[in-house]
Formats: C-alpha cells, sequence, structure tokens
C-alpha cells in the first residue's frame, strides 16, 4: 500500500502503510506534544472559566485591556493572536454579559476604546488569579532552570514559526 497525503482543515496528515504506521506513532511528535499540552491547558482554563460563566476566550481578553485607561480595539486583535471577526463575536458577548463598555477614543477619532467596568474589573482579577496559580503550580513543580529552558525552547520555537523559518 502506498502512503497517501492528505490535507483536511487546515492540518497535514500522512496516512501510512500499518505496519510503517505502527513505527512511527511509538514517538510523538513536537507538534503534537504542543498541541496536546495546550489542548489540555485551554480545557483546563475553561473549567475554571465556567464557575463564572465565561470562556478561556473572555479570560484571556479580559487580560489584555488596560484596567486603568481602557485599550484600543484595533490593538486587541494583534495581541491576542486571534482574528478580527472572532474577536467581534467575543466583544460583543462580552457587552451582553456587561463585563465591557466601548467609548470613542480621544487620541483617535476613528477608534474605540473597550474598557472594563465594575464586573469586568471584577472578573479579570478572578482571571489573573487563576493564571497566576497555575504558573505559581508550575514553579512549585518545576525548577528554575527546567522552567527557564521551556520558555527558551518555546520563544525560538515561536521565533521560526513567525518568521517563516520553516515553511
Amino acid at each position: 500500500m502506498k502512503n497517501l497525503l492528505c490535507v483536511h482543515n487546515k492540518f497535514l496528515y500522512l496516512w501510512v502503510h500499518k505496519k510503517e504506521r505502527n513505527t512511527m506513532l511509538k514517538e510523538k511528535t513536537i507538534d503534537q506534544v504542543i498541541r496536546e499540552l495546550w489542548m489540555s491547558i485551554a480545557k483546563m482554563y475553561n473549567e475554571q472559566a465556567v464557575k463564572y460563566e465565561g470562556t478561556m476566550a473572555i479570560g484571556y481578553v479580559l487580560l489584555k485591556i488596560d484596567p486603568q485607561v481602557g485599550t484600543p480595539s484595533t490593538a486587541l486583535a494583534p495581541m491576542l493572536g486571534m482574528e478580527a471577526t472572532s474577536l467581534s463575536r467575543t466583544l460583543k458577548k462580552m457587552e451582553e454579559k456587561k463585563l465591557i463598555y466601548r467609548e470613542p477614543n480621544p487620541s483617535d477619532g476613528r477608534s474605540v476604546l473597550i474598557k472594563l467596568t465594575d464586573f469586568g474589573c471584577e472578573m479579570r482579577d478572578k482571571s489573573k488569579n487563576t493564571v497566576l496559580h497555575f504558573n505559581e503550580a508550575l514553579k512549585k513543580r518545576f525548577d528554575e532552570g527546567e522552567l527557564s529552558t521551556f520558555m527558551k525552547v518555546a520563544g525560538e520555537i515561536l521565533e521560526m514559526v513567525n518568521n517563516k523559518e520553516i515553511f
């Protein structure tokens, strides 16, 4: 049986003969480990967010909004690594939940500032504490050298991907 290359839903799969597949899958690929790790972290954060009728995405946006002066809406999508349409839906949900409000940007009349309501500030603090709790748990489990190496490797992988050094 020949190997078959299949592109589906922006992911690339290589279907190989059963005998070859069994030897290939014994060792996970780096991207598989990163994806599994992120999926587990996202699930963990969503399980915490649902306690407050939120989502991980909402918590992440709350953390990126400056609690004192607000944040220009045009700056949020790049800060979050989100598409503008996804961010628009999230911001709409956040307005409905009374977490944020929009105000004209005094320094740029063409844009708006996203500002936190009192309830939004309260939920931002809960999001911040959740992230800090996760980070503290990792610091207890791993020594400074291990975490430093992890951050260095993750940073370099991110740089390689962003600079299109791989594809």
